[in-house]
């Protein structure tokens, strides 16, 4: 495992989650480095935190050094020949650990186009970096102007979107056919390891990986399940994040479509997690959801882990998700089966609408 020194901001939730994109990542963290503010112009830190990163970069010498917030080329560019360490920031490290975890053909692609995104709107940066002679990690551009690297981004991104739309027709000529065959769909949903798969597993007696790591699914899975004998086709789909930008959301659009023709949506939820939290992670959900286009009407919301959770803290949820116009609203444990009968009939109310 490769070590690693991070740079996050000074909240605990933030913390939490950033260690815990390290270590889905495969980075062992040897130090936190807390800041209030990570968007200073020349290296994303001030003058004292980046002497403070030195001394410690020296003392610990770690393998990378992991920033948790967007950098631009200038400031990764300025971080990286000030520490002589390769410097990963948060989105370029989300990207790697979609690669880590894409095991299909069509979410190799999203990643290969998400990449490219990326890498589109840092191109002129990157090129007049290299055109002054400085090398800031940016290998294989070589000689390139500004405008052939951009371009010839662009022709491998339509390219890879191309074939992403062959998959997407295939997944419809998919959901014609389970149309036909009367077949009614549910999608599971929500923040990254909230327990969507751990649910899809309750719910249909299947053994998909579970994992406290982030992003453990990307490949959207289906698998029947039955209610009162009667047969429907669930599908676990890839969670959300804080932050998440709109290019990551729009390369994984063929698999997050699902949820738009979908009869209902079981968005889950961690009720085990801080108040704080829990609103944080539920104004993401809601706003992918708003962008993707899904209907409020037949989405489920499902407080997960309420083993973990006090009467009173689930009161609160429930009374938050009700201040937001969430309607269908359960709360259960998928670990230890508690209230998955009502779920299941909830789900049937929801879908016999």
């Amino acid at each position: 495992m490769s070590s690693a020194i991070l740079i996050t901001y000074d909240r605990d939730d933030a913390i939490n989650e950033a260690l815990g994109l390290c270590e889905s990542a495969g980075y062992d963290v040897l130090h936190v480095i807390r800041q209030k503010f990570l968007k200073k112009p020349k290296y994303g830190i001030g003058a004292g935190a980046l002497e403070k990163l030195e001394e410690l970069s020296d003392d610990l010498n770690p393998d990378i050094i992991i920033f948790d917030e967007l950098l631009k080329p200038t400031q990764n560019y300025n971080l990286a020949s000030t520490l002589n360490k390769f410097v990963l920031d948060r989105e370029s490290l989300i990207l790697e650990i979609f690669e880590h975890r894409a095991s299909s053909k069509e979410s190799l692609l999203q990643i290969k186009l998400a990449k490219l995104k990326y890498e589109l709107v840092r191109a002129k940066e990157k090129v007049n970096l290299i055109r002054k002679g400085e090398k800031p990690g940016f290998g294989g551009i070589g000689a390139y102007d500004a405008d052939t690297y951009a371009n010839d981004i662009k022709r491998k991104a339509q390219t890879v979107q191309s074939k992403l739309l062959k998959a997407g027709n295939q997944r419809r000529l998919h959901r014609e056919g389970r149309k036909k065959q009367g077949f009614k769909t549910i999608s599971l949903a929500g923040y990254t390891s909230s327990g969507k798969t751990t649910l899809f597993n309750t719910l249909t007696g299947e053994s998909a990986e579970q994992s406290k790591k982030l992003f453990t699914t990307l490949s959207t899975t289906t698998r029947r399940m039955t209610i009162n004998r009667e047969a429907f086709l669930l599908s676990d789909t890839v969670g959300f994040i804080g932050k998440l930008p709109a290019y990551m959301i729009d390369a994984f659009k063929s698999t997050l479509e699902e949820l738009l023709y979908t009869n209902a949506v079981i968005v889950v939820a961690d009720a085990g997690d801080t108040l704080f939290e829990f609103e944080r992670k539920l104004s993401s959900c809601v706003r992918t959801l708003g962008d993707l286009g899904v209907e409020r009407g037949k989405i489920i919301f499902v407080l997960n882990k309420m083993d973990l959770a006090s009467d009173d803290q689930l009161d609160e949820e429930m009374e938050i998700l009700e201040s937001q116009g969430f309607d269908k609203i359960m709360a259960i444990s998928a670990k230890t089966g508690m209230n998955i009968e009502k779920l299941k009939q909830l789900i049937k109310r929801t879908l016999n609408n």
